[in-house]
């Protein structure tokens, strides 16, 4: 059974830092990519960042510079750094696996999601 787990979400102030991670139980680990999507409240889930089985990360351009999107196939886990942290960043976090050798930012192509952690940054 395929699970992800994600970890790290809390209340932070604007200009702080939150590291997320993301178990993989269930799945080869090193043969999907893997993706961070958020989920604003009254807003769609978009793409934050994805990451390549070779470690090739992507990101929303938007947010490119503070995120950093890591994989350590060893563990079974991705990370998101987030630095920098503004009220606007306020969402739920997903981690999501796609059984591909390609990143894309379509939630529809992913395989697998975890259950979300939440992500407050306060003013």
């Amino acid at each position: 059974q395929v699970k992800l787990v994600e970890s790290g979400g809390g209340l932070v102030q604007a200009g702080g830092s939150l590291r997320l991670s993301c178990a993989a139980s269930g799945v080869t680990f090193s043969s999907y990519v893997m993706g961070w999507f958020r989920q604003a409240p009254g807003k769609e889930r978009e793409f934050v960042a994805g990451i390549s089985r070779i470690n090739k990360p992507y990101y929303s351009d938007s947010l490119k510079g503070r995120f950093t999107i890591s994989r350590d196939n060893a563990k079974s886990t991705a990370y998101l750094q987030m630095n920098s942290l503004k009220p606007e960043d306020t969402a739920v976090y997903y981690c999501a696996a796609r059984l591909s050798i390609l990143v894309v930012t379509s939630e529809r192509e992913y395989n697998y999601w975890g259950q979300g952690t939440q992500v407050t940054v306060s003013s």
